[in-house]
């Protein structure tokens, strides 16, 4: 790969100009794989272009790889970026108060820094720090919320959205790991074209509603039956909502406009399934069996070869059963030398 011989040299002199600035091994490793050689590593952390620049903090790959220019100096700088702190300490907890509550902020609340307590907390503010703000507070100015001892609190986002404490064991970090991810990624994201690429390589399909900018009563609906529905799906799918002007393109994929939003797909990365009618949402049950024929292939086996012989199919019948259902639009969102890509079809609107 050409692409990959011209950045090696640039990658290892990244490496060079790094060491010297945390000489301890322990703080920053480079590491370059052979995916020739190491296919089972590069199918394991889903690599399927190269060179690609992936991010690992406490063994755990991290969604955002590295998409900055590709110079020894952007590439050191985004290091000396992942390395500075992600938490802000408050010296006051009238800071609190003024909190920017259109974000999501965790706060923690310690008795001292030197301890396994904020330890813990910190290495979970090193993976989700782009996803939620981190604050903590130490000693005297935070003894007030301390009450029962060291505590973590989240402030979701809305002005009057009340508060959730973490109840668990604070130096478990699966625990609080797992906690607050929950509550920093939300169940049902948006994709934008920023986005598109990084939600595509976390190889899960999509289940989308393309609704208007200003339509938030579908999007509410959307986002309670999913959590009602559809919530143990969580990790085998991803749920997103999707701007109708914006994503013109894949709606055209379905045989579908702006005008007849909401609408809700799955893109399967080979294929994409509409759901039968919007309004079909509040059917118990509906949703979540149209994400179950996804996983049993029954959407892709009714496209090709008509309705199982005591099922009414499903998905809403955009082609002629002799022909394949609509390709995946979401998926070109990858880059590639060869492709057309939304991105580029975003550019030349």
């Amino acid at each position: 790969c050409r692409f990959s011989q011209m950045l090696h040299p640039i990658f290892e002199e990244a490496s060079n100009v790094i060491k010297e600035e945390y000489p301890d091994k322990n703080q920053v490793v480079f590491a370059r794989v052979d995916c020739d050689q190491h296919s089972d590593i590069a199918q394991r952390y889903r690599i399927s272009k190269y060179p690609t620049l992936k991010l690992f903090r406490n063994g755990m790959m991290m969604k955002r790889e590295y998409r900055g220019q590709r110079s020894v100096t952007a590439i050191a700088d985004y290091i000396r970026q992942q390395k500075s702190n992600p938490i802000r300490e408050v010296q006051d907890l009238e800071e609190i108060s003024s909190l920017d509550r259109s974000r999501r902020n965790i706060i923690g609340y310690f008795e001292q820094k030197d301890s396994d307590n904020y330890r813990t907390f910190e290495r979970v503010a090193n993976i989700l720090h782009d996803d939620c703000v981190f604050l903590s507070a130490f000693g005297a100015i935070s003894k007030a919320e301390r009450f029962s001892g060291d505590n973590i609190i989240y402030k979701p986002p809305g002005e009057n959205a009340p508060d959730m404490v973490y109840l668990g064991s604070l130096t478990n970090f699966d625990l609080i790991y797992a906690w607050t991810q929950d509550k920093c990624v939300p169940l049902v994201r948006e994709i934008t074209f920023e986005n598109g690429e990084e939600l595509t390589e976390e190889g899960l399909p999509f289940l989308i509603l393309f609704h208007m900018k200003d339509d938030l009563e579908s999007l509410e609906k959307f986002q309670q039956e999913v959590a009602r529905q559809l919530i143990g799906e969580k990790g085998t799918i991803n749920f997103l909502h999707a701007d109708c002007d914006k994503f013109r393109h894949p709606l055209l994929h379905i045989q579908k406009t702006p005008a007849d939003c909401p609408v809700i797909a799955i893109d399967s990365f080979r294929h994409m399934y509409v759901f039968s009618d919007f309004s079909d949402l509040s059917v118990p049950g509906k949703l979540k069996q149209f994400v179950l024929d996804l996983h049993s292939g029954k959407l892709h086996r009714e496209f090709h070869h008509g309705p199982d012989p005591t099922d009414v199919a499903p998905g809403q019948p955009i082609q002629d059963l002799a022909s394949s259902p609509p390709e995946s639009s979401f998926q070109k969102l990858a880059p590639s030398e060869h492709r057309y890509t939304l991105l580029r079809e975003k550019d030349e609107l």
